[in-house]
């Protein structure tokens, strides 16, 4: 139970580093109006979400 916690936490700090990277990311493609970066900074976006996600559901006590 232990290591579930613990991977759930490195899950959440790596999302969380993961989104701020990503709303870096578009951020600088709104104002350069680059269409590429910004596909990319929200499919980064969906991956942190999903990291979160993953990370919360190792805390939960399923069987």
């Amino acid at each position: 139970m232990a290591q579930k916690k613990i991977k759930g936490t490195f899950g959440i700090v790596s999302a969380v580093a993961s989104a701020t990277s990503a709303v870096s990311t578009l951020k600088t493609a709104r104002s350069d109006k680059d269409k590429l970066a910004l596909a990319n900074a929200i499919g980064s976006i969906i991956v942190a979400v999903t990291g979160v996600l993953i990370a919360v559901r190792a805390f939960r006590d399923d069987k």
